[in-house]
């Protein structure tokens, strides 16, 4: 299971059992997070959040590495400023993702499924009436050319016996 979550004003796309740094946050190593700014969840995107958690535990408080910032103005002589600098940050193991599945949610979706399976079921029952009604037709036009050619071999016939009924005489 996939997510993003936000915190520290940045944004992460995180998974169960993955480690991510992120800005710092309060609490001791061990300690659990959640995150409940979750923007995403296994593919279902928030407006702009969707009711999901993510939960994990802090492995380690830290500072990350030195930055040298140094401020100089030309032509001064006391414009010469060198700072450092380190960011602390946070070392967070991702242990579970939870969607939040209530049971009006699980009722709502049991509730379409039932109307999709009904659906279905009457479709099915329409395109078996139409599939009779298109065979009875076509059984109809068939008995109807049958007699249509019985009818013209009927009158064909006593045609052919008098035309031969001289000849034999």
């Amino acid at each position: 299971m996939k997510a993003i979550i936000e915190t520290g004003g940045k944004q992460y796309y995180v998974s169960e059992g993955e480690t991510i740094y992120v800005e710092k946050l309060e609490g001791k190593e061990g300690d659990k997070v959640v995150f409940d700014k979750v923007l995403m969840a296994n593919g279902v995107v928030g407006n702009p959040y969707v009711g999901a958690k993510v939960e994990g535990v802090i492995v380690k408080q830290g500072k990350q590495r030195k930055i040298t910032v140094f401020r100089y103005k030309p032509n001064k002589k006391s414009t010469r400023v060198k700072k450092g600098h380190r960011q602390p940050y946070t070392k967070v193991e991702i242990t579970s993702i939870k969607t939040a599945t209530t049971k009006a949610k699980a009722k709502e979706v049991e509730a379409k499924k039932a109307e999709a399976k009904a659906r279905l079921e009457a479709e099915k029952k329409v395109n078996e009436e139409i599939a009779k009604k298109v065979a009875e037709k076509k059984a109809a036009e068939a008995a109807a050319k049958a007699e249509a050619e019985a009818a013209a071999n009927a009158e064909a016939a006593p045609a052919e016996e008098a035309t031969e009924a001289p000849a034999e005489a």
